[in-house]
């Protein structure tokens, strides 16, 4: 049976738009984009985990919102588990330490970027909301 990593991605909007990370290279999914999140770590929270890995990543302080929706895909090597929350954005500017560049895009954009296997269920989701 195949152990799925839980792992949580950020919806952040402004203005109609949404923010997408475009992975850094030699990293997993180099040059690929991303709902920012990371990894659910033990007796933690989906929601907690948001809100740590945005400001570990980041920089950013923001408030996990609601559930958007939850796609799972098998990589191979690994596993996950992809739960996929609004979330709204409190303070900081943002500083990149493990992602390229941001960009605000239109939902209907998205599926003009690259995205891993995971995220792609979020991107019809968001897409098909506008």
């Amino acid at each position: 049976m195949t152990h799925f990593r839980r792992v949580v991605a950020a919806v952040l909007r402004r203005n109609g738009r949404i923010l997408i990370a475009q992975r850094n290279r030699g990293h997993r999914f180099e040059n690929l984009w991303e709902f920012p999140g990371g990894k659910v770590e033990p007796a933690e929270t989906p929601a907690e985990a948001l809100e740590r890995e945005l400001k570990e990543e980041l920089g950013i302080v923001t408030r996990a919102g609601g559930f958007l929706c939850s796609s799972r895909h098998d990589y191979g090597d690994f596993a996950v588990e992809l739960l996929a929350y609004e979330a709204d954005y409190v303070s900081g500017e943002i500083v990149l330490t493990d992602h390229q560049q941001v960009k605000w895009v239109k939902p209907r954009e998205l599926a003009g970027y690259d995205f891993p296997e995971a995220d792609r269920p979020i991107v019809r989701k968001l897409a098909e909301g506008e």
